[in-house]
């Protein structure tokens, strides 16, 4: 299986002391959670199988260090009951949230009042960049969005026509978008953008948007789509008009998996998602105790959170057919507990 991380000393950093911190819960006990500590995994479209990984990894970090979890959110894709979700979680003054923001200009007054309150916030996957979150966990998503125009020039050449479905509000979906538009723009002038439609992450609309696309566009060559969901409705579309589309998407979910098996879907550059979870929960634990640092800085008459992580990449997987039967969601899953 590929594997593709950022290699910067930021995210290497990050990584050696995620180890140290597991491994030295034993040895020493500092790295253990009270009786009754929790932390909080919320997030969107809370039934979407994407998180379901995160959140195991998330567990697995919580079980080494004797931590209780609680998984939340709203089931639905609607900023306001998020928001309410996160307020709700916070009643019961839980040591930190691992929040995936919605969006993020919206999340940026709650997180500031529950740090305020006693309740750590870190981000994951998407972020909310102007709040005082302590730290943030996810792929690179600039770099996700370059190997997929490498990818997509590699198999339809360095003049064709192409296309994004996008999802505006959402930080990572933004920039994975964005970033591959720009990268065309600078690197292959000569492809050529010829539809670009927020689908927001719904299929029926990804299906309609694609649809008109290949009727107005009959020589479009290649698809890049953010996220799972709208890549659905992509390949529908594509296959039912016969037409010979190469379809990159990022995310993975059952239905996409399969269509990469058929060979309907070229790729998906998925962010490795336990370790997403893994790293998450340390990072949120570490915020919730900065006294087990003392650092070389001014965190004290700066007032910032000393255990914050600007940014830690926790790598992208890439699935074609010849990997796929390991991402298979239903396998690794058995014998777990998914609450």
């Amino acid at each position: 299986m590929k594997r593709v991380g950022l290699a910067s000393a930021l995210s290497a950093a990050t990584m050696a002391v995620a180890l140290m911190v597991t491994g030295g819960a034993s040895a020493q006990s500092k790295f253990q959670c009270k009786p009754d500590e929790t932390y909080v995994m919320n997030v969107m479209v809370s039934a979407h199988p994407y998180w379901v990984p995160v959140y195991q990894g998330f567990k697995q970090a919580a079980q080494a260090m004797g931590c209780k979890t609680v998984f939340s959110g709203t089931p639905d894709y609607d900023i306001t009951k998020q928001i309410a979700s996160f307020e709700q979680n916070l009643i019961k003054k839980p040591a930190g949230v691992l929040l995936h923001p919605m969006q993020a200009d919206p999340f940026i007054e709650p997180i500031n009042k529950a740090i305020a309150d006693g309740t750590t916030v870190v981000t994951f996957a998407a972020d909310s960049p102007k709040s005082k979150r302590v730290s943030y966990i996810t792929s690179d998503n600039v770099a996700e969005a370059k190997f997929a125009a490498e990818e997509i020039v590699k198999q339809v050449g360095d003049s064709a026509e192409y296309a994004v479905l996008e999802n505006p509000g959402q930080s990572n979906h933004d920039l994975r978008v964005t970033a591959l538009i720009d990268y065309f723009a600078k690197k292959y002038p000569k492809m050529k953008l010829v539809g670009r439609q927020a689908t927001n992450q719904d299929a029926n609309a990804a299906n309609k948007a694609v649809a008109s696309m290949l009727q107005a566009n009959p020589n479009l060559k290649a698809l890049w789509i953010p996220e799972a969901g709208s890549a659905e409705g992509a390949v529908a579309a594509v296959l039912e008009a016969k037409a010979k589309v190469l379809i990159i998407h990022a995310d993975i979910t059952p239905a996409t998996l399969e269509q990469i098996k058929a060979g309907n879907i070229h790729m998906a550059l998925s962010p490795n998602q336990v370790m997403q979870g893994y790293l998450g929960f340390v990072a949120t634990f570490m915020a919730a105790h900065p006294d087990l640092i003392d650092p070389f800085n001014d965190y004290k008459a700066s007032g910032y959170n000393p255990m914050g992580i600007p940014f830690a990449d926790n790598g992208f997987a890439v699935i074609t057919k010849e990997n796929a039967d390991s991402f298979d969601l239903n396998k690794y899953m058995e014998g777990r507990d998914p609450a």
